[in-house]
């Protein structure tokens, strides 16, 4: 085993640098902590962004792609794969869908909701209506299509010209969902929690009324629950919290629980839309991919790790609450299960930093709010700990940051 500097050399060589600077090397993962190439231990409250739901290197996920990787690896999707057709059998018989399409990602089964809802439109309709109605602030990912549908502009600088056929809403206003909305609209798609717009769950009000605004026009309602959903917010599917049912809805991330599997839900008003050539992928819902989401599914259904999340964030965000209870540039907490934001008065990058330096990972979104996504299976002692380091970095950040501002207030009197 190399040390951090061999593999910082690598990476600076051969590397694109599409991530900025990155110092740490984790090379080994067990449970809620990882290790880094020089031996230190961390607390992984970022969980490879919400994938790790079940812990690093979880054992029955770890031996069901062990066992499938020595049986049959890749087929293609020419043929029939045993562990796909069991898969969709197991997501259909949890969630409203009736039929599922796999791919390797999120972004993937997202670019996959986005044309069977055209096709869905166009083989009803007609020509001419097409366009899908995203969030502000939402992400969605890095396809060319998908930086048109996630609705912020840092992540589409540089792209253009962005692709036909997206208009924008904000999040949580129904009035504006409504302006977006024309007779071309097709699929109005929505994350019920935005992860990485600022970690800002839904009002049951808002996702409701879409309901009811794209059952009235025949519009298709499309969950992205690719972050919030696999048991993430107390609920298996978060839309589960509002009581609210999508035609569609996309997984990813903590299915596979790290190993890279995506899944398109659809509802029976549209499930078959999609016909032989409309879609397909070569690796998607491969036999090694579906016996690790099998294995997760397992894994959650036994130990009711949904129901865990919902308790265990009520307990970090209690943790939280005492031990942060006086920092005054701390402005809200939000959030569902553990899937959990701390809002700042004050950009969050060096508080980042600072928990890492202290043995803590987690990462800052929208550029003030920390997000904390742990494994579903951390423990009381961890997020005690992880709560005491929080602590300790923001209370320093809050006083650097009235310190800066007296400073910037006597300069500003003494330059009048």
């Amino acid at each position: 085993m190399h040390d951090t500097a061999y593999y910082l050399d690598l990476a600076a060589r051969y590397l694109m640098p599409t991530y900025g600077e990155r110092s740490m090397v984790l090379v080994r993962g067990e449970g809620a902590r990882v290790w880094d190439a020089d031996g230190r231990e961390y607390l992984d409250f970022l969980a490879g962004i919400a994938v790790n739901s079940l812990g690093h290197c979880h054992p029955a996920v770890t031996a069901a792609i062990r066992e499938q990787a020595g049986i049959l690896m890749h087929c293609s999707n020419l043929y029939l794969i045993p562990q796909q057709a069991e898969l969709a059998r197991r997501l259909c018989e949890v969630s409203f869908a009736s039929r599922c399409f796999f791919a390797n990602s999120g972004a993937e089964v997202n670019e996959g909701a986005v044309k069977l809802a055209r096709l869905y439109s166009r083989t009803k309709y007609g020509a001419g209506r097409h366009e899908i109605v995203t969030m502000r602030n939402s992400f969605h990912g890095r396809t060319m299509a998908l930086i048109t549908a996630t609705g912020q502009e840092k992540v589409q600088k540089g792209f253009e010209p962005l692709l036909d056929g997206f208009r924008y809403a904000v999040f949580n206003d129904l009035d504006s969902v409504l302006g977006a909305m024309t007779p071309a609209t097709c699929a109005v798609m929505v994350e019920p929690v935005q992860g990485e717009g600022g970690v800002t769950a839904a009002t049951p009000e808002f996702l409701r009324g879409l309901r009811e605004i794209c059952t009235e026009r025949d519009v298709l309602l499309i969950f992205d629950e690719i972050q919030c959903g696999m048991g993430r917010t107390g609920r298996l599917f978060a839309h589960e919290h509002y009581g609210v049912t999508p035609d569609l809805m996309t997984l990813a991330k903590a299915l596979g629980n790290g190993f890279p599997v995506g899944a398109l839900l659809a509802a029976e008003n549209c499930a078959e839309t999609f016909t032989p050539g409309s879609h397909g992928t070569t690796f998607g819902g491969n036999p090694v991919a579906c016996a690790a989401a099998l294995a997760v599914l397992d894994v959650m259904e036994r130990d009711g790790l949904a129901a865990r999340a919902e308790c265990m964030g009520a307990y970090l965000r209690g943790a939280l609450a005492q031990r942060l209870d006086g920092i005054d540039t701390i402005k809200g907490y939000r959030g569902l299960g553990l899937m959990l934001g701390i809002e700042l008065a004050h950009p969050g990058a060096e508080a980042v930093k600072k928990c890492a330096a202290r043995g803590l990972l987690i990462n800052c979104t929208m550029g003030n709010v920390l997000r904390i996504v742990p494994p579903l299976v951390v423990t009381e002692a961890e997020c005690d700990r992880a709560a005491e380091i929080l602590a300790e970095v923001l209370a320093e950040e809050a006083q650097n940051f009235h310190a800066a501002a007296a400073a910037a207030q006597t300069n500003a009197g003494g330059g009048a």
